[in-house]
């Protein structure tokens, strides 16, 4: 039950939520049009080693991750995506590719897109390929204490 362990933690901290119930969807941009949520709205969560170790880089679901951008943000020498074989026992209580971005409830550094929080709220994967949560921008922030950093083109044009 992936959506139990998140909810817990949320409710521990006393955190407002929505979960948002959709048809199987796999991919961000599908979900959000299956939501009808601007991608931009919607936050994926894409796995990357840095340096060897796994991290979560947070970005719109309709932009992709410029690993040349984290790779100088985190000071590192290498920084690629991970596949799924090296990351899905990471996340026991997950489906594959349906993390949320809650590095710090799986022990990994937290990435994010300064441009996500543009919006009040964000949406995002909840464990499932059936479910989004809903929540406050700023409790994300304060709970998952991300690093900020400009993590795609777009983001990096408007510095």
């Amino acid at each position: 039950m992936p959506l139990n362990m998140l909810r817990e933690y949320l409710d521990s901290h006393n955190i407002k939520y929505l979960v948002i119930s959709h048809s199987v969807a796999y991919t961000a941009q599908g979900i959000a049009a299956l939501v009808h949520l601007s991608g931009k709205k919607l936050a994926k969560t894409v796995i990357v080693r840095i340096d060897g170790a796994l991290a979560m880089a947070v970005i719109p679901a309709s932009l992709h991750v410029d690993l040349d951008l984290l790779r100088a943000a985190a000071g590192a020498r290498a920084v690629e995506v991970a596949t799924e074989q090296e990351f899905k026992d990471k996340f026991p209580d997950c489906e594959t590719g349906a993390m949320p971005p809650f590095g710090n409830l799986y022990d990994m550094d937290v990435y994010a897109d300064p441009s996500l929080g543009e919006y009040e709220e964000i949406t995002f994967n909840a464990g499932t390929h059936r479910e989004l949560m809903r929540m406050n921008w700023t409790d994300l922030v304060r709970l998952v204490n991300p690093k900020m950093v400009n993590l795609t083109h777009r983001a990096a044009a408007a510095a």
